[in-house]
């Protein structure tokens, strides 16, 4: 009896262990699979609709509502000036519909800056900042920088011409953006061209002060880098400064006249303005 009471015990010792290890299995199971949800979860990444072009589109064409689709994007990588609204995109009516600017392609984003307004056209008037006026100067391939000018590009104007006796070049602008070669305001065009005339972005009164210049003598442009961040300061040569003549001016020294007294002993000299005799 006490040998089966005995085996009994054994075989109940057993079932328990072996519950216990099963259950410890299972929490450890369990645990894993939520530690796996929970990372899941944070890999979820919060998307908004925003829409994109569904072909490429080059400058001057119409983007219409059949040529944009709406697509789920990160909102944490959206793009500044993206659109979420059709009411957005299209604020006067699909019947509006904007122009391209830039080239798009497929699946990209449509951003404020690559799209005119509704209903404009992609014109000079489209890429000009709220101020800012359209001046036309005329180059050639020297004055144009052999053709290698693009509308975004930024350049410094020299002018050349006389003061006085002197002819003279002078950085009269810098830094200034053109927004047209030869009346084309497409950024996206690679091959040089030579420019006649290339449209600069300007106040009123540099508007005013190029115009002046343009009519005195000839300007010139300079292209700025990319990524150049440096102000041009006060620039002007003449011709003596490009050959290296010194310009040597002799003062003739100030003659003083005095006026000598006595007072008692002493000689008191006295300076006088009047010119001197002798």
């Amino acid at each position: 009896m006490r040998l089966v009471f005995g085996l009994v015990m054994l075989i109940g010792l057993g079932l328990a262990g072996a519950a216990v290890y099963l259950a410890k299995d299972f929490i450890g199971h369990q645990q894993a699979q939520l530690a796996e949800a929970e990372l899941a979860k944070k890999a979820i990444v919060p998307v908004e609709n925003v829409y994109v072009v569904n072909k490429q589109m080059r400058y001057g064409q119409r983007l219409t509502l059949e040529d944009v689709k709406l697509v789920r994007w990160p909102t944490s990588a959206i793009p500044e000036g993206a659109f979420f609204k059709e009411e957005d995109l299209f604020p006067e009516g699909t019947d509006v519909p904007r122009s391209v600017l830039r080239t798009l392609e497929p699946d990209e984003a449509v951003m404020a800056v690559k799209v005119t307004g509704a209903g404009e056209d992609a014109g000079v008037s489209s890429r000009l900042s709220p101020g800012m006026r359209a001046f036309a100067i005329k180059t050639d391939v020297t004055s144009g920088v052999s053709g290698f000018l693009r509308p975004g590009d930024r350049v410094d104007v020299y002018w050349t011409g006389r003061l006085g006796e002197q002819q003279v070049t002078k950085l009269i602008e810098s830094g200034v953006r053109l927004v047209a070669i030869n009346q084309s305001a497409d950024e996206d065009r690679n091959g040089p061209i030579v420019a006649k005339t290339v449209t600069v972005e300007a106040t009123p009164l540099q508007v005013a002060s190029l115009a002046q210049a343009q009519a005195a003598g000839r300007l010139s442009l300079s292209l700025v880098g990319a990524d150049d961040q440096i102000v041009s300061q006060d620039v002007e040569v003449d011709m003596q400064q490009v050959l290296g003549i010194e310009t040597v001016v002799r003062k003739q020294a100030e003659r003083k006249c005095f006026v000598m007294r006595r007072v008692g002993e002493e000689t008191i000299a006295t300076s006088i303005e009047t010119e001197c005799t002798n």
